[in-house]
């Protein structure tokens, strides 16, 4: 089962996921600053890259970021599937 961290405030995106099956954790702005975040997750859904999430142009991931702004929760699960395998 594939486990996807969303940002807090993508309530609709977090149930979308897990009626889809995947295991879905929630985060905080608070929490994204801690290097370790991301492990153990298989990608990010984010509610604006703007933010620069721990310096994410520096950042070295294999990970996807989806930036969730103008997308549904059926896009977003879409894009997870085309970015993870």
């Amino acid at each position: 089962m594939k486990h996807i961290a969303v940002q807090e405030g993508l309530g609709p995106v977090i149930r979308y996921l897990e009626e889809s099956g995947y295991r879905v954790s929630e985060f905080s702005s608070r929490q994204k600053a801690n290097k370790d975040f991301l492990d153990g997750f298989d990608a990010v859904v984010l509610t604006g890259i703007d933010e620069n999430i721990m310096g994410i142009q520096t950042t070295n991931t294999n990970r996807p970021f989806i930036e969730a702004r103008g997308m549904t929760p059926e896009d977003i699960k879409v894009a997870i599937e085309q970015r993870i395998q």
